[in-house]
């Protein structure tokens, strides 16, 4: 079992910066490729980006490239999204989860490759 839990959400101005932080716990932390998700009201969880067990490789989903940045520490069992140049439709519940089972260097953005999720934390971009 791990156990996920997400921070650093908030309320933000269309062009400032959040840094979601997503601690974990229970298990071997590089042993899990780790993505993130969100979902606005209204619509489908969608990914965001993920990054594999070494954190060698990473990727994005086509409307946050450039803007947004996917990290990890494993020796803090933590996984970072910086996320700049925001915009309003960038509004969502954001969640973190892990993937168990990928090789080292892969990443999958399917929804259900994913294992554990965190409760989710808000972010909001007023325009």
């Amino acid at each position: 079992q791990v156990q996920l839990v997400e921070s650093g959400g908030g309320l933000v101005q269309a062009g400032g910066s959040l840094r979601l932080s997503c601690a974990a716990s229970g298990r071997t932390f590089s042993n899990y490729a780790m993505g993130w998700f969100r979902q606005a009201p209204g619509k489908e969880q969608e990914f965001v980006s993920g990054i594999s067990r070494s954190g060698g490789n990473t990727y994005y989903e086509d409307s946050v490239k450039g803007r947004f940045t996917i990290s990890r520490v494993n020796a803090k069992n933590t996984v970072y999204l910086q996320m700049n140049s925001l915009k309003p439709e960038d509004t969502a519940v954001y969640y973190c989860a892990a993937d168990f089972g990928q090789p080292i260097t892969t990443i999958s953005s399917l929804i259900t490759e994913y294992d554990y999720w965190g409760q989710g934390t808000q972010v909001t971009v007023s325009s």
